[in-house]
C-alpha cells in the first residue's frame, strides 16, 4: 500500500502566507488563518508545499490501510481560496445554506473571495466539520 501524498513538513507557515499572490489572495490567507487559529485552537503547519492544516488525526480504515491527515484547514490557490472540512459536507447543508457564494466537492469547500461569505457561519462549518471527524477518529495537535 501506498502511503498519503500530503504529509507535513517543517516550512514557515508565516513564509508560505507572506509570498501568496496577488496581494488580496494574502490578504484572504492571512484572514483564513486568524479564523482557522481561532476556532480550532491549533498552531498551523504546512502539510506538502501549499495546504496549511490544523491539527491532525490518524485513522485505520478496515482495509488495513492507516495513516495521519490534517483535520481541517485551507490553501489559497490561484483559482479560489480551497477550505478542507473532513470528512465532508453532507450533513452541513443547513450551514452551507447560509454561508454565502461557494461550491463544494466531497471535503473540500470553494470560495472566490473571502468577502463572498459569512465568516461566523464559516467558523461555525469548521467547527462542525472537526466535531463530525472527532466522532470518528480523535484529533489532536501535530
Amino acid at each position: 500500500m501506498s502511503g498519503n501524498k500530503t504529509m507535513p513538513t517543517r516550512e514557515s507557515v508565516a513564509t508560505f502566507l507572506g509570498a501568496v499572490t496577488p496581494d488580496r489572495r494574502r490578504e484572504d490567507a492571512q484572514a483564513l488563518d486568524a479564523l482557522f487559529r481561532e476556532v480550532t485552537g491549533f498552531v498551523p503547519q504546512m502539510w506538502g508545499p501549499s495546504i496549511i492544516g490544523y491539527g491532525a488525526y490518524d485513522y485505520v480504515y478496515d482495509s488495513g490501510r492507516s495513516g495521519r491527515f490534517l483535520a481541517t484547514g485551507f490553501s489559497p490557490r490561484k483559482a479560489h481560496l480551497v477550505l478542507y472540512i473532513m470528512p465532508g459536507y453532507d450533513e452541513a447543508n443547513p450551514i452551507l445554506a447560509r454561508l454565502g457564494k461557494h461550491r463544494t466537492g466531497k471535503s473540500c469547500l470553494y470560495i472566490n473571495r473571502l468577502a463572498d461569505v459569512d465568516r461566523g457561519v464559516l467558523a461555525e462549518l469548521i467547527r462542525h466539520g472537526l466535531d463530525r471527524l472527532e466522532s470518528y477518529w480523535p484529533v489532536h495537535p501535530i
